[in-house]
C-alpha cells in the first residue's frame, strides 16, 4: 500500500468488479441493445473482441443479447472460429434502420456509462473523510524536485492541499505562478472516476484525457478509470458558457464544464481579470460549487447533480483588489511572489540547459548573470524573471547549433540575448504588458535610504529619486501599497510611510 494507493483504493477496486448480467450494468436491455447496434452499424461487420474493447461490456452480456439481436434480425454473424471472441457480426437492413432510429434519439457510440446513483455512490465513498490530509515527505520532495526556491510558496500549498482549501497567488509577470501551482496536484492523492454516466438515458462525460491521466493500477471494470489528482487549468479564454454543461449533438453527450473535470483536484483559473467575460460574473458562477462541493447540471432541462470537490487557486499579475471579501473567503491562503534572486534565475537557467543536454563555459554562464547585476555593479540591472530561463536556454541550444559550436560560449550566450524578446524589451525600458495602461507613482519614506534604493531598483521600480528622507519611484498600476509595504518588509527595510501620489498613462517610447 501506498499514498498512490491505500486501503480505502483498494476496497473500491475490489467493489469495481466488472458486471456480468444486465442486473448488476443497471443499464435497461434497450439501452444496452441499441449500443450494440450503433457499434455494429457504425463498423458494418465487426469483432466481438471489437465491441467488447469499445464498450466495456462483459462477454457473458455480449453473448447473450447479440444472440437475441440475431434471432430478431438486427445483425447475423458472417465468420468466426470456435471461440466468441473471434465472430465477426454485421448489420441487416432491418438493424440498419432500427439504428439510425435509435441514433437519432441518442448519437452516442462508445464505452457503455455507469448508472448515476453507483456513481455518486464511489464519489461519495472516496470524497468523505479525504481531508485532511496527511501528505508524506517524500511526497512533498518529489513535488517539489524542481521548484527553485519560494518555501514559503510550497509551505501554503501544501497546507492547501491539507485542508482543501483554496489558494490566491499573485505577484508579478514571470515569477513563476501558473508552474507552482501546476505541482500541487501531486501533492493530492488519486480517484476513480466513471468515463461516461447514464442519466434518463443520455450520457454525461466524465473522463478527459486533456486533464486527466491515468494511474498504472486500473479497476477490474474498463468503465471507470484511477486518475491522479487533476490540474485543469483555464486562462484568459474562460467565459461563463464554458462553465455550465454542454451537449455535443455530434457526439451524443454533455460535456462537463472545468469545475466538474477538477473533482478531486486543482482548478486554476488563471490570468484572473483578463477573461472576455466579467471576472466578478466568473467568480460569482464558481461560488456555488466552491462552498458545495456539487454542481448542478441540466440533462434535458432535469436537475443532475455532480461533485465537485476541487481546491480553488486563482492566479493574477493584477492588483489583489480585483477579489472582493466574498471571493477571497473561498481561497483563504494567499502567495504573493516576489521577483526572484539573480541565484535563483541562474538555477533555473542551468537546469534547462541540462534538461536539454547542453554544456557551458563558466564564462558564458557569468554573463548571464551580469544581465541582471545592478548597473552600480558592472551589470545591466535588468528584472530577473523566471520567464527568461527556459527560452533563453532553448535559444542559445540553437545558436550554438547554428553557429556550429559543441558549446554553449560567451559569443553563443550574446547572440541568444540579442535574440530573446523579452529581454530585447527590458533594456529598451518597454514593458509590453503595460504599453497603453497606466504607471503609479510612490513616495515611500524610510531611514534606510540607500537600502531602500537598491531594493526598489531590484523590485523593478523605475524613475527612482531622492526627496527629504523619501524616494519617489515609478511601477506598474497593478502594484498595490500592501505589495511594496510586504516586499520592502521580507527585505528588512525600515517603511514609515507610503503614498501613492500619481497615476499617469504610460506610452511606448
Amino acid at each position: 500500500m501506498s499514498y498512490y494507493h491505500d486501503e480505502k483504493m483498494e476496497k473500491i477496486f475490489k467493489a469495481l468488479k466488472q458486471p456480468k448480467n444486465l442486473d448488476d450494468l443497471e443499464l435497461s436491455e434497450s439501452f444496452v441493445e441499441g449500443l450494440l447496434l450503433k457499434v455494429i452499424a457504425s463498423y458494418g461487420t465487426v469483432k466481438t473482441s471489437t465491441i467488447n474493447e469499445l464498450t466495456g461490456i462483459h462477454w457473458d452480456i455480449l453473448e447473450k443479447h447479440l444472440s437475441k439481436m440475431e434471432k430478431s434480425g438486427f445483425c447475423a454473424p458472417v465468420s468466426g472460429g470456435f471461440l466468441f471472441s473471434s465472430v465477426e457480426y454485421t448489420i441487416t437492413m432491418k438493424g440498419r434502420e432500427k439504428s439510425k432510429s435509435i441514433s437519432e434519439d441518442n448519437p452516442y457510440v462508445g464505452m457503455a456509462p455507469v448508472p448515476y446513483d453507483e456513481y455518486f455512490q464511489i464519489m461519495k465513498l472516496q470524497m468523505n473523510h479525504r481531508h485532511p490530509l496527511k501528505i508524506p515527505s517524500e511526497v512533498v520532495h518529489d513535488t517539489f524536485n524542481e521548484v527553485v526556491g519560494v518555501e514559503y510558496a510550497k509551505e501554503a500549498l501544501i497546507e492547501s492541499s491539507i485542508i482543501s482549501k483554496g489558494v490566491f497567488v499573485y505577484g508579478p509577470p514571470g515569477t513563476g505562478k501558473t508552474f507552482i501551482i501546476s505541482t500541487m496536484p501531486r501533492l493530492l492523492p488519486p480517484l476513480v472516476i466513471p468515463k461516461y454516466i447514464e442519466f434518463g438515458g443520455k450520457i454525461i462525460q466524465l473522463y478527459d484525457p486533456d486533464f486527466h491521466k491515468m494511474c498504472k493500477e486500473q479497476p477490474d471494470d474498463p468503465r471507470w478509470v484511477k486518475i491522479y489528482a487533476p490540474f485543469v487549468l483555464t486562462g484568459a479564454e474562460l467565459s461563463l458558457n464554458q462553465l455550465e454543461t454542454n451537449y455535443d449533438p455530434n457526439k451524443g453527450v454533455y460535456e462537463t464544464s472545468p469545475q466538474i473535470k477538477a473533482n478531486g483536484g486543482v482548478l486554476l483559473i488563471d490570468d484572473l481579470g483578463r477573461q472576455r467575460d466579467d471576472h466578478e460574473l466568473i467568480l460569482n458562477r464558481l461560488i456555488v460549487p466552491m462552498e458545495n462541493k456539487e454542481d448542478v447540471v441540466y440533462v434535458r432541462g432535469v436537475p443532475v447533480i455532480l461533485q465537485t470537490h476541487f481546491i480553488p487557486a486563482f492566479s493574477t499579475n493584477l492588483d489583489i483588489s480585483i477579489m472582493d471579501e466574498a471571493h477571497l473567503r473561498r481561497a483563504p491562503l494567499h502567495i504573493f511572489l516576489k521577483n526572484p534572486e539573480i541565484d535563483e534565475v541562474e538555477e533555473v537557467f542551468r537546469r534547462n540547459l541540462v534538461k536539454l543536454g547542453e554544456t557551458y563555459e563558466s564564462e558564458a554562464m557569468e554573463r548571464f548573470k551580469k544581465v541582471y547585476i545592478s548597473t552600480r555593479n558592472g551589470g545591466e540591472g535588468l528584472q530577473p524573471s523566471f520567464a527568461h530561463s527556459r527560452d533563453l536556454a532553448q535559444i542559445c541550444q540553437a545558436v550554438r547549433i547554428n553557429l556550429k559550436k559543441d558549446t554553449i560560449d560567451v559569443e553563443v550566450m550574446e547572440n541568444a540575448l540579442d535574440k530573446h524578446v523579452l529581454i530585447v524589451l527590458q533594456r529598451m525600458n518597454i514593458d509590453i504588458a503595460q504599453i497603453a495602461h497606466k504607471t503609479r507613482s510612490f513616495r515611500v519614506k524610510t531611514s534606510d535610504m540607500e537600502k531602500a534604493f537598491d531594493v526598489l531598483s531590484h523590485y523593478g521600480a523605475s524613475a527612482l529619486s531622492r526627496e527629504n528622507g523619501s524616494i519617489l519611484f515609478d511601477v506598474d498600476e497593478s502594484t498595490s501599497p500592501t505589495e511594496i509595504a510586504e516586499y520592502l518588509q521580507d527585505k528588512d527595510v525600515k517603511v514609515e510611510k507610503i503614498e501613492l501620489i500619481a497615476e499617469s498613462e504610460k506610452e511606448l517610447c
